[in-house]
């Protein structure tokens, strides 16, 4: 089974590396990336792979 993971961020300030650090170390093979705002409620990475697990 194949474990996919999705780490999001919403500011500049904050960085994706420790959350792709774990997910890669709880056994991802793959992790999706997100910066977006925390008030646009659009994911479209998230829906991206939501439809490719589906």
């Amino acid at each position: 089974m194949l474990l996919v993971g999705y780490a999001r961020v919403s500011t500049d300030d904050q960085t994706l590396l420790p959350q792709v650090q774990a997910l890669m170390a709880a056994g991802c093979a793959l992790v999706l990336e997100e910066q977006a705002s925390g008030g646009d409620r659009a994911r479209p990475v998230l829906a991206q792979l939501l439809m490719k697990i589906r």
